[in-house]
């Protein structure tokens, strides 16, 4: 039986925002005030945002129920602290997998006097049992280009959740193609484009549009600009 695959384009230019003098957030799925029937959490990725804080800034977040916070520093670095009483600074190039039971609260602040920062949070439910929350770094390889880089997987460096969700971020040159294979085919793929432009499935993306995808074994994908990055999630529950 051959199955149809279904996509659904998500451009920067038409994403939610919620903006303050200091702080401005793009959603590419539902989040807060933001509520539209096409934007809804595509499986168990719930959240992805993309924000912007100003210098000396910070914001408090509270977690409504178990969930993989994963906070991925775009440009400059960021500051933390959570309910598990970590605290740090966590730079471009780095990774944070916040596991944080329902309730759990985290703070995210500029450290710097002028300049401001940029940052991905990405949210994954978790409804495993039993739920241990814990705190992951992980830096993030980009020197080796035009291969991707594997950010997480289930029981990867001893996390046991992520309900069979995989991660992996690439850096590329103009031209360079890959092909991702889907570890389950009844899994769906996200595409999130960084920085650059790429040809996914034979659609055009460009600098922080998004793509889901479900239906199908395999992700092709070209980069159309040189320093292109492409953030790819492999997602159960779609």
């Amino acid at each position: 039986m051959i199955t149809q695959t279904e996509g659904q384009i998500y451009l920067a230019g038409q994403r939610g925002c919620s903006q303050l003098s200091w702080f401005r957030s793009f959603h590419t799925f539902n989040f807060g005030l933001y509520q539209d029937h096409n934007r809804e959490p595509f499986g168990n990725l719930k959240v992805l945002n993309d924000d912007t804080l100003a210098a000396g800034k910070s914001f408090k977040m509270q977690l409504a129920e178990n969930t993989e916070m994963i906070l991925l520093p775009v440009v400059g670095a960021v500051e933390y602290t959570n309910s598990l009483g970590e605290t740090g600074i966590l730079e471009a190039g780095q990774m944070q997998i916040f596991s944080a039971a329902e309730g759990m609260e985290y703070e995210i602040s500029n450290p710097y006097e002028k300049e401001l920062i940029n940052f991905i949070q990405i949210f994954l439910k978790n409804n495993q049992y039993p739920f241990v929350p814990k705190v992951q770094e992980i830096n993030i390889d980009l020197e080796n280009r035009n291969q991707l880089f594997p950010l997480f997987s289930p029981g990867q460096n001893g996390l046991t959740t992520h309900q069979e969700t995989f991660g992996f971020i690439g850096k590329y040159s103009g031209r360079k193609e890959d092909l991702y294979h889907l570890k389950n085919p009844e899994n769906g793929i996200f595409v999130f484009i960084i920085e650059g432009a790429f040809e996914v499935q034979n659609r055009l993306m460009e600098t922080r549009d998004g793509l889901s995808l479900r239906n199908l074994d395999e992700l092709e994908f070209e980069a159309l600009s040189n320093d292109a990055i492409i953030l790819i999630l492999e997602v159960s529950g779609v």
